[in-house]
């Protein structure tokens, strides 16, 4: 290892059941300790509070607000004390609904500053918020209720049915609900016949004092409880400290200290990704320490690049699936523009992109063409980000490459899991040979590689594979009330992700599957199918694939959901009559594609086992309408399956039928 990380313990053989394990590796910037909280820091709170007495004056908390059912043409905001301000009172209120340090409080709807302040108003009092998910739906709501014990939910006014739909079978729990924003006298009505009181957002933060004192607060106190959906079972509570959280908020600034420029009053961030998830929670809190502004999107898909220009931040973070939408639609435009701009464009895509693979810094890789190329597309992002941040999945290496290049921006791709409170591996802003690895691990964490032979993977080879573990001090303390799972997972202090990683010479990381998500088909070969999906996810026809197989059967079958466009021209062109869902029945249809994806399958080596002997077309994305996808768009393997299981049962009768 070179460069980025150094060994701080060797390798171990395998022994009885327990398998191999490669060296132990810090980062650079821990070599000779990892990052220990600082003494004085007990809660979050301790990090707005500092941001208070700071920079009281400066914006905190930002919205478009709603004017006769148009958003303003510009953000709103409270400062920093008007903030401080009123969460000190929703803390007060919150004492004189009987709660006391170690409760529970859910909050549940879409980022706002009313989310962040009563969060802030729960870290004030030591009392462990938990975040209801968006997109679970009523009945992992009332599940999260009942087994986190929660008795007062703060709600967005939208979302109160959904609260109330699960009243009835919460009430031994759940004692108040606070709206933020109305609550109507039917709404009342209906939670009152259950022994649950409704507050609006005026009401609730009227009956604050200013005066109160607040309760001593504990770096070892919970902070939150994280419900992870999951791919199988019911939610999983992750249970993290303030000690982890803070340890992670400070770990990044470490990071952007050392290797780019750290958050300050100065920058802007943009909040849409989902503060139920770790991540917006880490960036969001990140730039509370940092006294930065916060301004939050409507929460409507419609107005996501609207919001994004009028805000102009410097700071934005993505996913995958929202990097690769921005990346589509940015090419389709060069596309359209004709050949003498496609043949400037691609001059100076090709030109800078030798320059940073040069190791030159992005911003003197190529300042001019950045000015005349590719400025229009900086302003796509508002014209003002200087830094972009990517988690939650692997960025596919082609979309990373194009937004270092065009964006004018540096781009860092992290990986981590609500379990490691979030980014355990990050890249260094400015160093373009990370690119397509997550990088070195943060300064609070250790990592090895575990080898997993049933898989082929093998930590103590010259290129070192296996399952990514870690150790240290933003790890979280375990799953709520389930010791099983926890100890299935936490084994002598080192947490097994799931994940399996290659180290890099240069001593980055690259994640390049899944340990769970593998099968044995019928004649003992293994399948590790996240990798062939990505595989198949390049062929220019899938907007999303899942790909099936099990071990009574000799090959592959997968459902596609095809690209609308793609389909419909290649119908224009071959007189294949009838509309989208027509056409995925229509069998010449399938051939195509299937010939399609198994071409994209032969281009990137796939061996014969793992190509598909027949699809099925939906021409209905993936949804978690129907419990197909978690909320991070993760497949939901077991539910696909049962949904699919007549289409499946089909593709091997088919399959079979054509082999005779």
């Amino acid at each position: 290892m070179a460069l980025y990380t150094v060994k701080v313990e060797d390798s171990r053989a395998a022994t009885g059941e327990m398998p191999s394990a490669g060296p132990v590796y810090r980062c650079i910037y821990a070599k000779d300790a990892l990052m220990e909280l600082p003494p004085g820091y007990n809660s979050p709170w301790d990090f707005f509070s500092e941001s208070v007495k700071r920079n009281p004056k400066n914006p905190a908390l930002g919205r478009r607000e709603i004017i006769d059912g148009k958003a303003a043409a510009a953000y709103s905001w409270i400062s920093y004390q008007d903030a401080f301000n009123f969460a000190l009172k929703v803390s007060s209120s919150i004492r004189t609904r009987s709660l006391t340090p170690g409760d529970r409080c859910g909050i549940y709807g879409p980022n706002s500053p009313e989310w962040i302040i009563s969060m802030e108003a729960c870290n004030s009092n030591g009392i462990t918020y938990v975040p209801l998910y968006d997109t679970l739906g009523a009945n992992a709501v009332e599940y999260i209720i009942n087994h986190a014990e929660i008795s007062l939910v703060f709600v967005q006014d939208k979302k109160i049915p959904a609260i109330l739909s699960c009243v009835p079978n919460c009430s031994s729990n759940l004692k108040t609900i606070v709206s933020f924003g109305n609550v109507s006298e039917s709404q009342r009505k209906e939670a009152m016949e259950h022994g649950v009181d409704c507050f609006s957002w005026e009401e609730f933060v009227s009956m604050g004092s200013l005066e109160d004192e607040l309760p001593a607060k504990h770096k070892t106190d919970i902070c939150t409880i994280m419900y992870t959906s999951g791919t199988t079972g019911e939610p999983k509570g992750v249970i993290l400290s303030n000690a982890a959280f803070m340890s992670e908020v400070l770990s990044t600034h470490q990071l952007l200290l050392e290797t780019d420029k750290p958050g300050t009053e100065e920058d802007v961030y943009f909040s849409y990704l989902p503060l139920a998830h770790i991540f917006d929670q880490i960036i969001v809190t990140y730039c509370i320490y940092s006294g930065s502004s916060i301004g939050f999107w409507q929460a409507d898909i419609r107005y996501l690049i609207e919001d994004l220009l009028v805000l102009k931040p410097t700071i934005f973070c993505g996913v995958p699936r929202v990097y690769d939408r921005i990346y589509t639609g940015i090419m389709a435009k060069i596309l359209a523009g004709g050949t003498v701009r496609k043949a400037l464009f691609d001059f100076a895509y090709n030109y800078k992109l030798r320059n940073l693979e040069k190791g030159i810094l992005q911003e003197k890789s190529a300042p001019l063409l950045d000015k005349l190329v590719f400025d229009k597309i900086k302003q796509g992002f508002g014209g003002r980000v200087r830094l972009m941040l990517s988690g939650a999945a692997p960025l596919p290496k082609h979309v990373e490459e194009f937004l270092r290049v065009t964006c004018c921006t540096v781009l860092s791709q992290g990986y981590g899991l609500t379990e490691s409170c979030g980014g355990c591996f990050t890249s260094i802003a400015n160093v373009y040979s990370m690119i397509g690895t997550v990088g070195v691990p943060m300064p609070t964490i250790e990592a090895r590689l575990e080898s997993v032979p049933e898989m082929g993977y093998d930590a103590l080879n010259s290129v070192p594979r296996g399952e990514i573990c870690l150790r240290g001090n933003t790890l979280f303390s375990g799953y709520h009330k389930r010791e099983d799972l926890t100890n299935d997972v936490l084994v002598n202090g080192w947490f097994h992700t799931g994940d399996i990683g290659e180290w890099q010479p240069d001593g980055t990381m690259k994640i390049i599957d899944r340990k769970k998500n593998i099968f044995k088909l019928s004649q003992g070969e293994y399948v590790a199918v996240e990798n062939i999906e990505s595989t198949y996810s390049r062929c220019p026809l899938v907007t999303a694939i899942w790909v099936y197989g099990n071990s009574f059967e000799s090959f592959l079958v997968a459902v596609v959901v095809p690209d609308r466009m793609a389909i419909e021209e290649w119908a224009a062109k071959n007189n294949e009559s009838g509309d989208y869902e027509s056409l995925c029945k229509n069998s010449n249809v399938r051939k195509y594609v299937l010939d399609e994806l198994n071409s994209e399958a032969k281009n990137n080596k796939l061996r014969g086992f793992e190509m598909l002997k027949a699809v099925h077309l939906d021409p209905v994305p993936f949804d978690f309408e129907r419990d197909l996808i978690t909320p991070t768009f993760k497949l939901k393997r077991q539910q696909l399956l049962k949904h699919y299981k007549d289409c499946i049962d089909k593709l091997y009768a088919e399959a079979k039928a054509s082999k005779k």
